[in-house]
Protein backbone atom coordinates (compact mmCIF):
# COMPACT_ATOMS: atom_id res chain seq x y z
CA UNK A 1 0.00 0.00 0.00
CA UNK A 2 1.10 3.57 -1.21
CA UNK A 3 -0.50 6.12 1.38
CA UNK A 4 0.52 9.40 -1.08
CA UNK A 5 -0.65 7.38 -4.10
CA UNK A 6 -3.77 6.24 -2.53
CA UNK A 7 -4.68 10.43 -1.43
CA UNK A 8 -3.25 11.32 -4.98
CA UNK A 9 -5.93 9.21 -7.20
CA UNK A 10 -8.85 10.32 -4.96
CA UNK A 11 -7.56 14.30 -5.47
CA UNK A 12 -7.01 13.50 -8.97
CA UNK A 13 -10.34 12.16 -9.53
CA UNK A 14 -12.06 15.02 -7.59
CA UNK A 15 -9.76 17.48 -9.53
CA UNK A 16 -11.42 16.13 -13.08
CA UNK A 17 -14.87 16.90 -12.23
CA UNK A 18 -13.52 20.54 -11.27
CA UNK A 19 -13.57 19.83 -7.88
CA UNK A 20 -10.88 22.35 -5.74
CA UNK A 21 -10.21 25.97 -3.88
CA UNK A 22 -12.10 24.87 -1.17
CA UNK A 23 -11.83 27.15 1.94
CA UNK A 24 -13.41 25.19 4.55
CA UNK A 25 -13.58 21.51 5.16
CA UNK A 26 -16.44 20.01 7.65
CA UNK A 27 -17.07 16.76 9.06
CA UNK A 28 -20.55 15.74 10.27
CA UNK A 29 -21.02 13.73 12.77
CA UNK A 30 -23.93 11.82 14.46
CA UNK A 31 -27.22 13.76 14.13
CA UNK A 32 -25.64 17.00 12.39
CA UNK A 33 -26.77 16.63 8.62
CA UNK A 34 -29.33 19.98 9.30
CA UNK A 35 -26.35 21.95 8.14
CA UNK A 36 -26.94 20.97 4.90
CA UNK A 37 -29.86 23.06 4.48
CA UNK A 38 -28.36 25.82 5.03
CA UNK A 39 -25.32 25.02 1.93
CA UNK A 40 -25.96 25.32 -1.53
CA UNK A 41 -25.11 22.63 -2.92
CA UNK A 42 -23.34 21.94 -6.11
CA UNK A 43 -22.64 18.48 -5.70
CA UNK A 44 -22.69 15.13 -3.66
CA UNK A 45 -20.86 12.47 -4.47
CA UNK A 46 -20.75 8.97 -2.63
CA UNK A 47 -17.72 7.87 -0.87
CA UNK A 48 -17.42 4.55 -2.28
CA UNK A 49 -17.10 5.55 -5.51
CA UNK A 50 -14.65 7.71 -4.74
CA UNK A 51 -10.78 6.28 -5.45
CA UNK A 52 -9.64 5.08 -2.00
CA UNK A 53 -12.66 6.05 0.00
CA UNK A 54 -14.97 3.91 1.96
CA UNK A 55 -18.10 2.95 2.45
CA UNK A 56 -19.77 4.33 5.49
CA UNK A 57 -20.92 1.20 7.56
CA UNK A 58 -22.92 3.22 10.47
CA UNK A 59 -26.45 3.39 9.33
CA UNK A 60 -26.74 7.25 10.55
CA UNK A 61 -24.24 8.20 8.57
CA UNK A 62 -24.83 9.05 4.89
CA UNK A 63 -21.62 8.58 3.52
CA UNK A 64 -21.49 11.28 0.82
CA UNK A 65 -19.02 14.28 -0.08
CA UNK A 66 -20.65 17.54 -0.95
CA UNK A 67 -19.28 20.65 -2.30
CA UNK A 68 -21.37 23.64 -2.13
CA UNK A 69 -21.29 27.34 -0.52
CA UNK A 70 -21.74 28.32 2.89
CA UNK A 71 -22.54 31.67 3.80
CA UNK A 72 -20.31 32.68 0.43
CA UNK A 73 -17.55 29.98 1.26
CA UNK A 74 -16.32 27.15 -0.45
CA UNK A 75 -16.89 24.26 1.54
CA UNK A 76 -16.26 20.60 1.66
CA UNK A 77 -18.18 18.11 3.77
CA UNK A 78 -18.05 14.94 4.92
CA UNK A 79 -21.56 13.74 5.38
CA UNK A 80 -20.64 11.19 7.77
CA UNK A 81 -17.19 9.78 8.55
CA UNK A 82 -15.53 6.77 9.30
CA UNK A 83 -14.69 5.19 12.47
CA UNK A 84 -11.81 2.66 14.05
CA UNK A 85 -14.74 0.48 15.48
CA UNK A 86 -15.70 -0.46 11.68
CA UNK A 87 -12.54 -2.23 10.84
CA UNK A 88 -10.75 0.78 8.68
CA UNK A 89 -7.08 1.60 9.82
CA UNK A 90 -6.32 5.18 11.08
CA UNK A 91 -5.28 5.58 6.99
CA UNK A 92 -8.49 5.03 5.59
CA UNK A 93 -9.88 7.38 8.68
CA UNK A 94 -8.43 10.34 7.98
CA UNK A 95 -7.67 9.98 4.06
CA UNK A 96 -10.55 11.95 3.39
CA UNK A 97 -8.53 15.23 5.85
CA UNK A 98 -5.82 14.70 3.73
CA UNK A 99 -7.67 14.71 0.55
CA UNK A 100 -9.69 18.19 1.43
CA UNK A 101 -5.99 19.76 2.65
CA UNK A 102 -4.74 19.38 -1.15
CA UNK A 103 -8.45 20.99 -2.22
CA UNK A 104 -6.98 23.70 -0.53
CA UNK A 105 -9.19 23.95 2.72
CA UNK A 106 -7.52 26.51 5.05
CA UNK A 107 -9.26 25.09 8.48
CA UNK A 108 -10.81 22.09 9.51
CA UNK A 109 -14.70 22.00 11.59
CA UNK A 110 -14.92 18.28 13.30
CA UNK A 111 -18.13 17.79 14.60
CA UNK A 112 -18.72 14.31 17.06
CA UNK A 113 -21.57 13.05 19.72
CA UNK A 114 -19.65 12.14 22.87
CA UNK A 115 -21.08 11.48 26.47
CA UNK A 116 -20.13 13.51 29.80
CA UNK A 117 -18.93 12.61 32.79
CA UNK A 118 -18.52 15.90 33.75
CA UNK A 119 -21.25 16.69 36.37
CA UNK A 120 -21.25 20.17 34.98
CA UNK A 121 -22.65 19.48 31.29
CA UNK A 122 -25.65 18.25 30.49
CA UNK A 123 -27.25 16.34 27.45
CA UNK A 124 -28.37 17.93 24.87
CA UNK A 125 -25.42 20.71 24.54
CA UNK A 126 -22.53 21.62 22.84
CA UNK A 127 -18.62 21.50 23.77
CA UNK A 128 -15.90 23.46 22.16
CA UNK A 129 -13.42 21.12 22.55
CA UNK A 130 -10.10 22.04 23.97
CA UNK A 131 -7.54 19.50 24.41
CA UNK A 132 -7.94 15.72 23.83
CA UNK A 133 -6.24 12.21 25.16
CA UNK A 134 -6.20 9.61 22.80
CA UNK A 135 -7.06 6.16 23.77
CA UNK A 136 -7.52 4.42 20.47
CA UNK A 137 -4.69 1.47 19.84
CA UNK A 138 -2.95 3.51 17.15
CA UNK A 139 -2.85 6.66 15.49
CA UNK A 140 -2.72 7.84 11.57
CA UNK A 141 0.87 8.27 11.71
CA UNK A 142 2.38 5.44 12.31
CA UNK A 143 4.56 4.24 9.34
CA UNK A 144 6.54 6.05 6.80
CA UNK A 145 5.92 9.73 7.50
CA UNK A 146 4.27 11.47 4.45
CA UNK A 147 7.04 14.07 4.12
CA UNK A 148 5.22 16.33 1.92
CA UNK A 149 2.26 16.74 3.92
CA UNK A 150 4.38 17.12 7.19
CA UNK A 151 7.13 16.65 9.50
CA UNK A 152 8.53 13.45 11.39
CA UNK A 153 7.13 14.49 15.00
CA UNK A 154 5.08 16.91 15.06
CA UNK A 155 3.95 19.10 17.67
CA UNK A 156 0.65 18.52 19.46
CA UNK A 157 1.34 21.40 22.25
CA UNK A 158 -1.89 23.32 20.76
CA UNK A 159 -3.92 20.92 18.98
CA UNK A 160 -7.19 22.70 18.44
CA UNK A 161 -6.48 26.20 16.84
CA UNK A 162 -6.76 29.45 19.38
CA UNK A 163 -8.23 31.59 16.81
CA UNK A 164 -10.60 29.56 15.79
CA UNK A 165 -11.67 28.33 18.93
CA UNK A 166 -11.89 32.18 20.58
CA UNK A 167 -14.12 32.65 17.10
CA UNK A 168 -16.64 29.80 18.17
CA UNK A 169 -16.81 31.22 21.72
CA UNK A 170 -17.33 35.08 20.67
CA UNK A 171 -20.40 33.63 17.99
CA UNK A 172 -21.50 31.71 21.31
CA UNK A 173 -21.55 34.86 23.43
CA UNK A 174 -23.03 37.07 20.83
CA UNK A 175 -25.95 34.57 19.86
CA UNK A 176 -26.04 33.49 23.98
CA UNK A 177 -25.66 29.77 22.66
CA UNK A 178 -24.61 27.32 25.49
CA UNK A 179 -21.20 26.50 24.62
CA UNK A 180 -18.84 24.27 27.30
CA UNK A 181 -15.25 24.02 26.59
CA UNK A 182 -13.44 20.42 27.99
CA UNK A 183 -11.22 17.48 27.31
CA UNK A 184 -12.09 14.75 24.70
CA UNK A 185 -11.22 11.11 25.07
CA UNK A 186 -11.67 9.26 22.25
CA UNK A 187 -11.84 5.21 22.46
CA UNK A 188 -12.35 2.34 20.51
CA UNK A 189 -15.81 1.39 20.82
CA UNK A 190 -18.65 0.49 19.17
CA UNK A 191 -19.76 -1.00 22.80
CA UNK A 192 -20.16 2.26 25.52
CA UNK A 193 -17.94 2.33 28.53
CA UNK A 194 -18.83 0.31 32.15
CA UNK A 195 -19.36 2.55 35.29
CA UNK A 196 -15.51 1.39 36.19
CA UNK A 197 -14.23 2.92 33.02
CA UNK A 198 -16.37 5.78 33.00
CA UNK A 199 -14.42 6.84 36.48
CA UNK A 200 -11.63 5.80 35.07
CA UNK A 201 -11.52 8.22 32.03
CA UNK A 202 -12.88 10.98 34.45
CA UNK A 203 -9.76 10.60 36.86
CA UNK A 204 -7.32 10.85 34.23
CA UNK A 205 -8.91 14.38 33.10
CA UNK A 206 -11.11 14.05 30.46
CA UNK A 207 -14.67 15.96 30.15
CA UNK A 208 -16.34 13.78 27.52
CA UNK A 209 -15.72 10.62 25.95
CA UNK A 210 -15.77 9.25 21.86
CA UNK A 211 -15.03 7.25 19.42
CA UNK A 212 -13.91 9.69 16.64
CA UNK A 213 -12.39 13.03 16.17
CA UNK A 214 -8.79 12.60 17.66
CA UNK A 215 -7.19 10.89 14.32
CA UNK A 216 -8.72 13.41 12.74
CA UNK A 217 -7.26 16.19 14.52
CA UNK A 218 -3.55 14.52 14.79
CA UNK A 219 -3.44 14.52 10.90
CA UNK A 220 -4.96 18.45 10.71
CA UNK A 221 -2.10 18.76 12.82
CA UNK A 222 0.77 16.94 11.03
CA UNK A 223 -0.50 19.42 8.06
CA UNK A 224 -0.50 22.97 10.16
CA UNK A 225 -4.10 22.75 9.03
CA UNK A 226 -6.05 24.73 12.03
CA UNK A 227 -8.93 22.61 13.41
CA UNK A 228 -12.01 23.23 15.96
CA UNK A 229 -14.08 20.39 17.03
CA UNK A 230 -18.12 20.51 18.48
CA UNK A 231 -19.00 17.69 20.29
CA UNK A 232 -23.10 17.19 20.82
CA UNK A 233 -23.42 16.06 24.32
CA UNK A 234 -26.04 13.22 23.76
CA UNK A 235 -25.61 11.35 27.36
CA UNK A 236 -24.47 11.81 30.90
CA UNK A 237 -21.71 9.48 32.08
CA UNK A 238 -22.32 9.81 35.91
CA UNK A 239 -21.28 6.21 37.20
CA UNK A 240 -23.25 5.71 39.81
CA UNK A 241 -26.64 6.50 38.04
CA UNK A 242 -25.66 4.72 34.55
CA UNK A 243 -29.02 3.79 32.76
CA UNK A 244 -29.15 2.29 29.60
CA UNK A 245 -29.16 4.66 26.56
CA UNK A 246 -30.23 3.75 22.90
CA UNK A 247 -29.38 4.95 19.32
CA UNK A 248 -32.39 6.68 19.11
CA UNK A 249 -32.06 8.35 22.25
CA UNK A 250 -28.55 9.59 20.94
CA UNK A 251 -29.84 10.92 17.53
CA UNK A 252 -32.61 12.05 19.63
CA UNK A 253 -30.21 14.57 21.90
CA UNK A 254 -28.20 15.75 19.05
CA UNK A 255 -30.80 16.99 17.08
CA UNK A 256 -31.86 19.01 19.76
CA UNK A 257 -28.38 20.40 19.31
CA UNK A 258 -28.72 21.68 16.12
CA UNK A 259 -29.48 25.04 15.76
CA UNK A 260 -27.25 26.15 18.21
CA UNK A 261 -24.96 23.70 15.74
CA UNK A 262 -26.02 25.51 12.89
CA UNK A 263 -25.57 28.65 13.82
CA UNK A 264 -22.18 28.50 15.16
CA UNK A 265 -20.86 27.28 11.88
CA UNK A 266 -22.80 29.32 9.19
CA UNK A 267 -21.82 32.56 11.57
CA UNK A 268 -18.15 31.23 11.55
CA UNK A 269 -18.41 31.18 7.71
CA UNK A 270 -19.51 34.11 7.24
CA UNK A 271 -16.75 36.09 9.39
CA UNK A 272 -13.53 34.13 7.69
CA UNK A 273 -11.67 36.07 5.76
Amino acid sequence: MNRFEDIDQAYQFLTRKGLNHAEIGIVLGTGMGKLLDEIYIEMSIPFETIPNFQPASVEFHKGELIFGLLRGKRVVVMHGRYHYYEGYSFHQITLPIRVMKLLGIRCLIISSACGSMNPEYSKGSLLLVEDHINLLPGNPLIGPNLDAFGPRFPDMSRPYSGWMNAKFMEIARQYDLLLHRGVYVAVSGPMLETPAEYRYLRNIGADVVGMSTVPEVIVANHMSLPCSALAVITDECDPDHLEPISVDDLLRMASATEPAFCRLVTSFAESLQ
